[in-house]
């Protein structure tokens, strides 16, 4: 079996990203990105780590917004994260919610957006971190082999260097 030696940083998006209002985030004008997060993203770029997003969008489900909006608010990060010198690998969301669709492999605290960006981007998970707001976060993470890491919603990343 072959060890890969890429390494990634997943990220959950609303309450570690961008603010999270306590309910869903719809349109481009609610997506406010937290401070520090563009300065912290790019040190992790700079160490070597591929930026992935993995989120739960069950709004889509719940017909509170389109993939429009969706797409609308990535376009809008991966600009800002671009005039700063870095970008964003990819970003994996799930459309689904179990009270519309029933439930899924790819919802967390499914790990099934970890392990298709894993395969995709032939990432090693054991070098491999994801940082979530929610217990749901850490169990994805840990499902895909990869180390989650809890911090308080709307709250500073951390850095490398205090992580490691």
């Amino acid at each position: 079996m072959q060890t890969y030696t890429n390494k990634a940083l997943f990220l959950d998006r609303d309450g570690v990203i961008n603010h999270d209002p306590g309910d869903y985030t719809t349109n481009l004008e609610d997506f406010v990105i937290l401070p520090y997060v563009l300065e912290t993203l790019k040190k992790w770029y700079d160490a070597g780590y591929k930026l992935i997003v993995i989120t739960n969008q069950g709004g889509l489900a719940k017909k509170l917004y389109t993939e429009h909006e969706v797409h609308a608010m990535h376009q809008y990060l991966q600009g800002e994260c671009v005039f700063r010198g870095f970008e964003i690998e990819a970003f994996y969301y799930c459309s689904h919610h179990e009270a519309h669709n029933g439930k899924c492999l790819c919802r967390k605290p499914g790990s099934l957006m970890v392990e298709r960006a894993l395969h995709r981007f032939k990432i090693n998970p054991e070098l491999s971190l994801m940082i979530g707001d929610r217990d749901r976060d850490v169990a994805c993470a840990n499902g895909a082999g990869v180390r989650g890491i809890k911090i308080e919603t709307n709250s500073k990343i951390p850095l490398p260097e205090e992580i490691l």
